[in-house]
């Protein structure tokens, strides 16, 4: 039996987004909320959200900035992404509407995990800092900083991270403070480094090395081993 698929609106109160919704088609399944990138919401996320209803789970593509706000070049995109990482409070509120509007479709079972690349990879770490109801994280290639409002967060959420060591937007020193994080409220976290990898490493259109972000279809393999094996755990 195939996929079953469609957008649906969703809101806050004061702003309307538009989520991407994918279940396998028969029975009730754990979510996965899959967080989008800088750009917002887009074909990249829905792809994900569409393999992730194949492998047997509800699949729910967020979107944070707003129905129909997307970015179309690197300004742009920047323009959205940077208000929200100013203000992680508005983050994730709006993180956790997206995650209570996918518990809410037909077919979710009431379980839940998120995953998400760059930054959308910090927004699922945002999640588990503010203890949302999620029993695991993924972040692909994700910011790392820890967020100002939550300066003791709470981490019940089983988290990992796959991280390209070369990323230019996650330093060695980012990954050793993020690392102190996790431990100083007694995380369970884990840490894929993959050496010679820059950032958005599991994006094909990422193909600007001499910028620190390059595809990589091995990494990219051995991160949803990973990330398949932390869902499977967490979601079963």
């Amino acid at each position: 039996m195939g996929i079953s698929t469609g957008l649906f609106d969703y809101s806050d109160g004061t702003n309307t987004y538009e989520g991407y919704y994918a279940h396998p088609g028969e029975g009730d399944r754990p979510l996965v909320l899959v967080c989008h990138a800088w750009g917002g919401q887009g074909d990249f996320e829905r792809n994900v959200a569409d393999e992730l209803a194949k492998k047997g789970y509800a699949a729910m593509a967020a979107d944070v900035y707003g129905k129909g706000v997307r970015g179309a070049s690197p300004e742009e995109n920047e323009k959205l992404m940077t208000p929200l990482v100013a203000n992680r409070a508005e983050l994730q509120s709006r993180l956790d509407v997206s995650l209570k509007a996918g518990l809410k479709r037909d077919g979710v079972n009431g379980k839940a995990a998120s995953l998400g690349f760059c930054f959308g990879g910090l927004c699922v770490l945002d999640m588990a800092r503010a203890g949302q109801a999620v029993d695991g994280v993924v972040s692909f290639h994700g910011l790392l900083g820890g967020a100002d409002n939550l300066p003791t967060p709470d981490v019940s959420a089983k988290v990992l991270v796959l991280h390209g060591w070369d990323d230019p937007l996650a330093t060695p020193e980012n990954v050793m403070e993020f690392s102190k994080e996790m431990d100083s409220v007694g995380a369970d976290w884990q840490l894929y480094a993959y050496g010679g990898t820059s950032h958005a490493f599991t994006n094909p259109e990422a193909q600007d090395a001499a910028n620190g972000m390059q595809y990589r279809a091995d990494i990219t393999r051995r991160a949803w081993t990973a990330c398949d094996d932390l869902l499977a755990e967490v979601l079963s």
